[in-house]
């Protein structure tokens, strides 16, 4: 066996032979102190469609923290739990635990091999958590993750702008449109609140 390093070609070409993973949309947002965040189920392997009701979104801390995911789902449960060891350790205080968590993630040898994306988000802050040592609070309090998500961005800022909807209610609208353009979104979408 030799060391010998891979012809970049040869990895090119096996990339391309190697169906990816593809998964999701997620989108959070908070509206008059309310948050709500949604995914929607679909799990794509390559152009066959593996799942059409998988859970990409938990709550935590007491239920006053939601998560969503969007990547890699083993690595993403690995980020959640280490997440969730973040919040109890700084007793739910979800900026300070998304700073660590991006720290961790950045340094930890094991951990910047996972390839995934959290928003964590609670009804004052809203947050995306990246491997490569960001952490994004918007200005606009709406977070978008996955395939689909410029698509539910995009709508969901021009819901916020010229409706009244609630944060639940432009959540399920964004997640449907995207749903009708991004072909690794599906329309079996969950949407989950926080109590006040």
């Amino acid at each position: 066996m030799t060391n010998a390093p891979i012809n970049p070609l040869t990895k090119q070409l096996f990339m391309a032979q190697t169906p990816e993973i593809r998964s999701t949309t997620v989108i959070g947002i908070i509206r008059d102190g309310k948050a709500a965040l949604g995914a929607d189920g679909q799990v794509t392997l390559g152009a066959t469609v593996m799942k059409q009701s998988a859970k990409k979104l938990r709550k935590l801390y007491n239920n006053s923290v939601m998560v969503g995911f969007a990547g890699a789902t083993a690595d993403a449960f690995t980020l959640m739990q280490r997440f969730e060891e973040k919040l109890e350790q700084h007793r739910g205080n979800l900026s300070r635990s998304a700073i660590e968590l991006a720290k961790d993630w950045r340094t930890d040898r094991y951990l910047r091999r996972l390839e995934a994306m959290l928003i964590a988000i609670n009804n004052q802050n809203a947050f995306i958590v990246s491997g490569t040592g960001d952490v994004i609070e918007p200005d606009d309090q709406i977070v978008a993750i996955g395939s689909g998500s410029m698509y539910a961005l995009s709508a969901a800022r021009a819901l916020q702008e010229n409706t009244a909807l609630s944060a639940k209610e432009i959540v399920e609208k964004s997640m449907a449109i995207a749903g009708d353009i991004c072909i690794y979104t599906n329309k079996h979408i969950t949407v989950e609140t926080l109590d006040a």
